[in-house]
């Protein structure tokens, strides 16, 4: 893929907070009406804490989506730990990645940042309860031993490269359906009994597929909230609430 791109996840949603920004402050001076568009951090043990205070809520924390107690056992999620393995070339090796060379997509894919450094991933640890981004001596050495053979298939130079360190996170893997697998979309009210005049959404289950999905799902919830109606969300969708949790 000539034109595909790397993408920084922490880079990508700063620049996507303040798109929303921008289109805030654009509206209050169009349309004459205040809108405001803020990022406030505070820790809750739970959804009821904030039914008081908002006309909506969408919860999208990915596998941790299950520890809020209202969902616990709820949600057919399936948690697959995934370690990326980060490389470097020697500095005394004089051959480097060229520029114009694509990232790769293969049973391990690598993911090369600048002509010195690759991202190797990724591990499939399914249901795993471990968290932690940090990745033990052991748990890295097992996933690189995975990982090599499997990168050196599509890119044998990497021989040449040195294990720098190691990074873990935790996917929420949707369940697998007729219509394969789609993320969680929908509202929860029913789910966790609300009875308030907040109603609760969720968007779910992105699994390894997160930057293809999360743009429709986000517009879809969005339609959803604001009209309170969740048939505006494809069934596709919303079928999973008819699937058994995981546990």
């Amino acid at each position: 893929m000539p034109l595909a791109l790397n993408i920084n996840p922490n880079k990508y949603l700063q620049a996507l907070f303040f798109a929303c920004q921008n289109i805030a402050d654009k509206a209050s001076v169009s349309r004459g009406e205040q809108k405001q568009f803020k990022l406030y951090k505070e820790h809750i043990d739970n959804l009821q804490q904030l039914s008081g205070d908002y006309d909506s809520v969408i919860v999208c924390l990915g596998a941790k989506a299950t520890l809020l107690p209202e969902l616990t056992n709820k949600l057919p999620l399936r948690n697959c730990r995934g370690v990326i393995a980060e490389f470097q070339l020697p500095l005394d090796t004089v051959e480097q990645y060229g520029s114009q060379s694509p990232s790769i997509l293969s049973d391990a894919w690598l993911a090369f940042q600048g002509p010195r450094t690759v991202s190797i991933g990724s591990t499939w640890q399914w249901k795993s309860d471990n968290f932690s981004s940090s990745v033990c001596d052991e748990e890295a050495l097992t996933a690189t031993e995975e990982l090599l053979p499997k990168a050196s298939v599509v890119y044998p130079g990497i021989s040449k490269w040195d294990y720098v360190g190691a990074r873990a996170g935790i996917r929420a893997m949707p369940p697998l359906t007729a219509n394969g697998s789609l993320p969680l979309l929908g509202c929860l009210n029913d789910m966790i009994g609300e009875r308030s005049n907040c109603y609760f959404w969720i968007i779910g289950g992105l699994g390894a597929r997160g930057l293809l999905y999360h743009g429709l799902a986000g517009k879809l919830t969005a339609k959803a909230a604001i009209s309170g109606d969740e048939n505006i969300i494809p069934s596709e969708f919303t079928c999973w609430k008819t699937i058994k949790a995981s546990r």
